[in-house]
């Protein structure tokens, strides 16, 4: 069976490989290069060196998205993870009903993030409208607006992690625990959390990488309104590639910017969050 896999490997292997080359590496590589020209088709393209990266930088509405981005990823984490770590501690219990009410946590996150943004947009502003306000009267309101769309998005889906982690903690080594003395807040921090840290690092890397590139919500959710205070990065990208033309190279630069800065901050957290990791 190894000998005939091994021989038949390539041939397998090959149209995958094709597929993701064509698909994923050689967009990837012509986009970095796009980024380093001025074009408005990939057939004239001129090029321009760094001009783009710095015209991107320069821009104060590239910068702003890069700064609420940023707010937003890190209210977003911590507030999804803290609710998703506590449901699935209440719903690991062996209390009736547990099933049901997994399969409600979870099913929002089924639904797709344009729907879900307009969803949430009348929900809100018919709450707002009560006190002479909407979404987009401030910038205030669209951050929180945000934050809860997308906490009612993935809490549900972070829950199911948790619960495979907590339950896969061995109910041996909570008895030991138990036996030595340790209170319930003892065990929870230095038996449940490091036994559960597998799930913590996925949890982490899901919600930090769905956040900063969060884009069809802020879309229908509020549009970067008011006056393009509440874009995220992944809005204003777009709106720079599609907005006018002669600025696709800067678009161009600003999609390698975000890529780069995404993929640093994931690695930099899946390497913090994997040091701590401990056998079960």
């Amino acid at each position: 069976m190894q000998k005939s896999i091994k021989r038949y490997f390539a041939l397998f292997a090959l149209p995958t490989l094709l597929a993701f080359t064509v698909m994923f590496i050689i967009p990837f590589v012509l986009g970095v290069y796009l980024s380093f020209t001025e074009f408005t088709t990939v057939t004239d393209a001129k090029w321009v060196g760094f001009s783009n990266y710095i015209n991107a930088f320069s821009n104060q509405e590239f910068l702003n998205a890069l700064w609420f981005t940023v707010k937003f990823t890190i209210v977003s984490v911590i507030t999804i993870n803290v609710f998703a770590f506590l449901l699935a501690m209440l719903l690991t219990r062996g209390k009736k009903g547990t099933n049901l009410f997994r399969t409600i946590f979870f099913m929002p996150n089924l639904i797709g993030g344009i729907v879900l943004g307009y969803i949430w947009q009348l929900i809100i502003n018919g709450v707002l409208i009560k006190f002479d306000v909407t979404l987009t009267s401030s910038a205030n309101y669209g951050f929180w607006g945000l934050i809860v769309l997308m906490n009612w998005q993935l809490i549900g889906y972070m829950m199911i992690i948790y619960i495979a982690g907590i339950q896969n903690v061995s109910k041996d080594v909570i008895e030991a625990a138990k036996i030595d003395g340790s209170t319930r807040f003892g065990i929870l921090r230095n038996v449940t959390i490091p036994l559960v840290m597998p799930s913590i690092t996925i949890c982490l890397f899901l919600t930090l990488s769905n956040s900063f590139k969060l884009f069809d919500q802020n879309l229908a959710l509020t549009a970067g309104a008011p006056s393009k205070q509440t874009s995220m990065l992944a809005l204003d990208i777009y709106n720079t590639f599609y907005g006018s033309v002669g600025w696709e190279g800067v678009g161009q630069a600003k999609a390698v910017v975000f890529f780069l800065l995404v993929a640093l901050i994931a690695l930099i957290q899946l390497v913090a969050t994997r040091s701590k990791e401990v056998e079960n």
